[in-house]
């Protein structure tokens, strides 16, 4: 068994491929339209779906805003440099909203995103992923 993708529902497809493409460095992996349902899939990774696990956005045409709940925590990234990861993703426009350093009660070096819809993403270096 391995871990194959984690689904987060979006506002606008277009900015949220922009976000994860542009800001975060992920690759477009693949995209399908389902106009009975309507509703599009956007899969976004690292590497491909077969060796690594990715990320599905999906877009519910009618629906342009979702209230996260209080259930949802964030998604981990690995980034060799959390410093420098931070000053590349604020220079291309991300929002940083932790700034880089040590976890509270703990060492581990990390820092947190926010995507255009409100979702947090975890910057961690990868020796300590």
């Amino acid at each position: 068994m391995r871990l194959l993708h984690t689904m987060l529902r979006v506002g606008d497809l277009n900015r949220s491929v922009y976000f994860y493409t542009n800001i975060l460095d992920m690759k477009l992996l693949r995209t399908k339209d389902y106009p009975e349902g309507e509703f599009t899939l956007a899969f976004l990774g690292y590497d491909d779906e077969s060796v690594s696990t990715v990320l599905e956005l999906t877009h519910n045409w009618n629906i342009d805003h979702y209230n996260l709940g209080d259930g949802y925590g964030h998604i981990a990234i690995g980034v060799r440099d959390v410093y420098s990861a931070c000053e590349q993703i604020r220079a291309s426009g991300g929002v940083i909203v932790r700034e880089p350093g040590p976890m509270k009660h703990g060492s581990t070096l990390l820092a947190f995103v926010e995507d255009p819809d409100g979702y947090k993403i975890e910057l961690l270096s990868e020796d300590e992923a």
